[in-house]
């Protein structure tokens, strides 16, 4: 089911001279109208009309977030004030946060994408969208609002928080789309246990999920435990907010939207392009945003882009689900250590609950990983002997994936703290 067949399902050869043309004028906005791009491509020689196809990418520099700070708040802006009628942020976790402008017609896109998005994951106008991401400076809740809008859906904004509430309201309103992140989805699905609730009691048939990695494995569980088709969606801030790309339902990679978004996969290190299949650093281009165009703006996501075409019937080039992110992987005594690979581990043990927490120490000038992982409240009143084993299970297991020496602690259910927005996962005490 698509929202816009023309555009979703377009020849590649028409995606591509699309793309060159939107790329050229995206390239002669910034360089007329952003002082920091005009500077930027002077400085590698080159001027708005030296771009011809998507052969002369690499010659165009890097945007990375600490451009967007350096330039707080407007100076990336390429309209005047009185053309943005919305101003979003990021979360700003270290320093000042980016600040994201939007004109009328940055909106609408934003809601084309994501009405795409939303239809993907089986959403009519006849669905009611239970839509539990925050609103605020934060992209999620307003996106998702808009695109459900756009296809004529109700809408519950329901945001964040009071969990037992959301519930009822699920229960009570009949919503049968729930979009929020996929830990929060799991802690939904826990709560709604303890309230008695079903997932048959419910009418949920779709959820569409985001805002942080996730495994396959937990997919399996939202599943299960929720009773809907759970899709992944991603998006960050600074390019959109969420709709930059989509899985369908056969859950082979997500969907960019190509005809706004052009994507690269480079090396991290040295700024090379890599070939599909190969994983990377993403990086995105966009190709028809008025107030905040961006230039290969390197997301520090890791994925890959997706060879061959999807059983869908989309055009569109897909990306892997992604894997982690290159300013917050771990490296542990010299291993690449990214959350979502002890993830995969502990969702197919059995016993073990859907919540956990990786420390990272640094002990006599050596990193030590120890994780904490809560286990079911059946396993955890067992006896000592088969506790003893899950615990060297799960320990040999998480080795095997990284290929280096870890801790594993079993905790009692409940321990570990709940999130309603991102899971915090890691506690890097290394630099305390």
């Amino acid at each position: 089911m698509y929202w816009n067949e023309k555009y979703e399902c377009m020849p590649r050869s028409e995606l591509r001279a699309l793309q060159e043309e939107r790329l050229k004028e995206t390239v002669a906005r910034v360089y007329y109208e952003v002082p920091f791009y005009r500077r930027a491509l002077q400085a590698r020689g080159l001027g708005p009309n030296d771009i011809h196809s998507l052969e002369d990418l690499p010659k165009l520099p890097f945007t990375t977030k600490d451009d967007l700070r350096d330039n707080y708040p407007y100076g990336l802006f390429a309209v005047p004030l009185s053309e943005v009628v919305r101003l979003h942020a990021s979360s700003g976790t270290t320093g000042k946060p980016t600040v994201v402008g939007y004109t009328r017609r940055d909106l609408d896109i934003w809601a084309e994408v994501m009405a795409r998005a939303l239809t993907a994951c089986g959403a009519t106008k006849e669905s009611m969208i239970h839509n539990a991401y925050g609103y605020g400076l934060f992209t999620g809740g307003l996106g998702v609002h808009y695109g459900a809008e756009r296809i004529g859906a109700s809408v519950i904004p329901v945001s964040g928080g009071h969990t037992k509430r959301q519930i009822m309201i699920m229960k009570d309103f009949g919503s049968t789309i729930l979009t929020c992140t996929p830990s929060y989805a799991l802690y939904l699905a826990e709560v709604m246990e303890e309230m008695g609730i079903s997932k048959e009691d419910l009418k949920l048939k779709g959820g569409l999920f985001g805002a942080e990695p996730w495994s396959e494995n937990m997919r399996k569980q939202i599943e299960s435990r929720l009773g809907l088709l759970a899709l992944d969606i991603y998006g960050l801030s600074e390019v959109i907010g969420p709709g930059v790309a989509v899985e369908c339902p056969e859950k082979q990679g997500l969907h960019v939207a190509e005809d706004h978004f052009l994507v690269e996969i480079i090396d991290p290190e040295t700024g090379e392009q890599l070939p599909p299949g190969s994983y990377g650093e993403l990086v995105v281009t966009t190709l028809t945003k008025e107030a905040l165009p961006l230039i290969r703006y390197r997301t520090r996501d890791i994925t890959a882009i997706l060879p061959g075409s999807c059983p869908c019937g989309r055009t569109h080039v897909r990306i892997d689900r992604i894997k982690g992110r290159t300013d917050d992987m771990l490296v542990i005594r010299g291993v690449n250590v990214f959350p979502s690979q002890i993830e995969e581990v502990l969702f197919r043990i059995s016993g073990t609950e859907p919540h956990y927490l990786i420390i990272v120490e640094r002990r006599e000038q050596l990193d030590e990983l120890e994780v904490w992982v809560e286990v079911s409240e059946q396993v955890f009143s067992d006896e000592v002997r088969r506790l003893e084993h899950l615990e060297k299970r799960i320990r040999r297991e998480i080795e095997d994936v990284l290929g280096i020496s870890v801790r594993v602690k079993l905790v009692e259910p409940k321990t570990i703290e709940r999130s309603e927005g991102k899971a915090k996962r890691v506690i890097d005490r290394r630099q305390l």
